[in-house]
């Protein structure tokens, strides 16, 4: 298969909506990056729509069902802080960047999600330390490029407050430009944060939101400053991409409390599950709710029809095992909830099972203002993708496309085939 360029950089703006694509014409790297290019501002996310399916399903062509990545976190019933999908073992097929390896390409990766562990020549995953006794430094150093995470952290590291953004953000960047320049990779995938943070924290439409977006373009300039700087911009093919939206909350649902409540969950004295027939697994605008037996999902179903018929209950619809398969999440889970606008999903065993989000809980990181993994049907919910440079067509507009696109182009651009996707390669972008 012909390869269409010598050098794929992928820039992932984690949060990035079509909302946003306005102002980013206005943004003077972005107007840059826009000038000539390709793109697609209504392009359809997968669900649930949260950070670690969909970029494994960029990377992959598939949707969650298919790759295996179905949620951010593990099922583990009780646990303050679940272990997140962080290791290449959870995904199931192959990606780009294994295809790219095989084919002796050169490869490099910062804070990709579910890359820990990969084989990938330069590599920063995006792991934190989820265990007391853990150090970031000796995760990112264990589930990485072991020289090259101390070489980027010696020069780059006074750039950054541990995970804090937007300084994380500031610390991945430099890294970046630092290997465009000195390694330059055959492909390059990088995931940029900032803006899904200040989201989260203070709301789709916030001052900090729109800071954080000129942050970002101001990234962009270093990264393609970098790009021209290491002499391979005519040989470079550069991506710019969202994986989801996010959408404004009043309201948190505590699923687990109705199920504690109804006997389903039970709690010992520290607070902990010590055992459980039925539990809801948040992906924050919607939620899976797993079963263990035939009885307990007859319990559920009753609980959630009710549940579903009161309007005010912040439910906006109910999918059962055979609906969820179909819309490419997890079919395993018995049930799949989608919450209306305004409300989302918390994990939480405490308090109340409706409880109204407060400035104080917000600031203290234990709510948040605004969340995606909603349905991709919702309106207004398409994010964004941006490609110029070797192998792409000038100034074609698609009307809509999908996540799962993505990487069978990426592959296609590569002269890579990653075989029987959900996918399509996006033809009408490429100039051959």
């Amino acid at each position: 298969m012909k390869r269409l360029t010598d050098h794929l950089i992928v820039i992932s703006f984690d949060c990035l909506s079509a909302n946003d694509f306005e102002e980013l014409k206005k943004l003077p790297n972005f107007q840059r990056l826009l000038e000539g290019a390709s793109y697609c501002r209504q392009v359809n996310t997968i669900y649930p729509s949260v950070t670690y399916p969909c970029h494994t399903s960029i990377i992959t062509g598939n949707y969650p069902n298919r790759h295996g990545i179905t949620a951010n976190t593990l099922v583990q019933p009780g646990r303050p802080s679940p272990d997140w999908y962080w290791q290449r073992r959870h995904v199931d097929g192959s990606t780009v960047y294994d295809e790219a390896k095989k084919a002796g390409m050169s490869t490099a990766a910062l804070l990709w999600p579910v890359t820990a562990k990969a084989k990938i020549d330069y590599h920063i995953p995006e792991i934190f330390a989820n265990r007391k006794w853990h150090s970031q430094t000796a995760v990112s150093l264990m589930n990485g490029s072991f020289f090259y995470t101390i070489e980027m952290n010696r020069k780059f590291g006074h750039l950054r407050k541990g995970i804090r953004q937007p300084w994380l953000d500031d610390f991945v960047t430099a890294a970046a430009a630092y290997t465009i320049r000195t390694k330059k990779p055959n492909l390059m995938l990088l995931h940029l944060v900032d803006l899904d943070s200040q989201r989260h924290r203070y709301g789709f439409h916030s001052t900090e939101a729109e800071d954080a977006l000129r942050r970002h373009d101001d990234r962009l300039g270093e990264l393609l400053k970098a790009i021209d700087d290491s002499g391979i911009g005519d040989r470079a093919t550069i991506i710019a991409l969202g994986d989801h939206s996010s959408l404004d909350e009043h309201t948190v649902i505590k699923m687990n409390v109705l199920l504690k409540d109804s006997g389903l969950i039970l709690v010992g004295k520290k607070g902990s599950v010590t055992s459980w027939q039925a539990y809801c697994q948040s992906n924050d605008g919607s939620c899976y709710i797993f079963v263990k037996d035939p009885e307990a999902q007859e319990r559920v179903n009753a609980m959630l029809h009710s549940l579903v018929t009161n309007p005010k209950n912040g439910i906006g619809a109910l999918y059962r095992a055979g609906e969820i398969e179909k819309m490419g999440a997890d079919g395993k889970a018995a049930f799949m909830l989608e919450a209306k606008e305004g409300y989302y999903f918390s994990e939480s065993l405490n308090g109340e099972a409706y409880e109204s989000i407060q400035e104080a809980d917000v600031a203290s990181g234990l709510y948040t203002r605004a969340c995606h993994g909603y349905s991709p049907n919702k309106p207004g919910y398409q994010t964004v993708f941006i490609a110029k440079g070797k192998g792409i067509q000038r100034e074609v507009v698609l009307p809509n496309m999908s996540l799962v696109d993505e990487g069978p182009t990426f592959a296609r651009l590569l002269g890579l085939d990653l075989g029987n996707v959900d996918g399509r390669v996006l033809t009408e972008l490429l100039t051959d």
